[in-house]
């Protein structure tokens, strides 16, 4: 099952317009969009070795306009969001964003950037809160370029031969991933 859809992924990390779909991945994960762009920079890298780091470029642009774009919500609509994001699951971390800002600005947009934290909650804030323009785009590049490349550069070097092997495990990571989350759900429901 999961083998059938690893070549599916990969047959479509190939596509003609993979390079436009991940540009708009990209640009909407940093200002809206909930799915990270590593979805199809990681396929497209793995199954294109050579176009790898074009890959990368071209998700940290579109993630920084995307990032900008953040900006201006946070800028210009916050207002307007901020019911909305106070019933959303995305409130928490906006609240820790803001307090990042406070404690260390430009530092905060360049990990948040570079991490698996939520970035979109973090141009908004930057927008919000009406950090300087030109260090969060600064830090904005240096986190997302600093993320991507790093995905593209391992993936690329692991070339045909990661990409056989991934292919080889798939099932068995795919289920084993499968019980992790179930193992995860329980644990928290049981927790609380």
């Amino acid at each position: 099952m999961f083998q059938k859809l690893y070549d599916r992924v990969i047959l479509w990390s190939k596509h003609r317009h993979a390079v436009k779909f991940l540009f708009a991945l990209s640009f909407a994960e940093s200002s809206f969009f909930p799915v990270p762009p590593d979805v199809m920079l990681a396929p497209m890298a793995l199954a294109q070795p050579k176009s790898a780091f074009r890959f990368a470029l071209w998700t940290t642009i579109a993630s920084v306009l995307g990032g900008m774009a953040g900006y201006g919500i946070g800028f210009f609509l916050f207002d307007n969001i901020e019911p909305w994001l106070q019933t959303s699951h995305y409130w928490a971390a906006y609240l820790k964003a803001t307090s990042w800002f406070g404690e260390w600005g430009f530092w905060a947009v360049l990990v948040a950037g570079f991490s698996p934290i939520p970035y979109k909650v973090f141009t908004i804030a930057a927008g919000a809160l009406n950090m300087i323009f030109i260090p969060f785009v600064l830090a904005s590049m240096l986190g997302r370029g600093g993320r991507f490349f790093l995905v593209a550069m391992l993936l690329a070097a692991g070339g045909e031969r990661l990409e056989s092997k991934l292919r080889e495990y798939m099932d068995r990571l795919g289920w084993g991933l499968v019980a992790l989350v179930l193992a995860g759900g329980l644990i928290y429901s049981f927790a609380r």
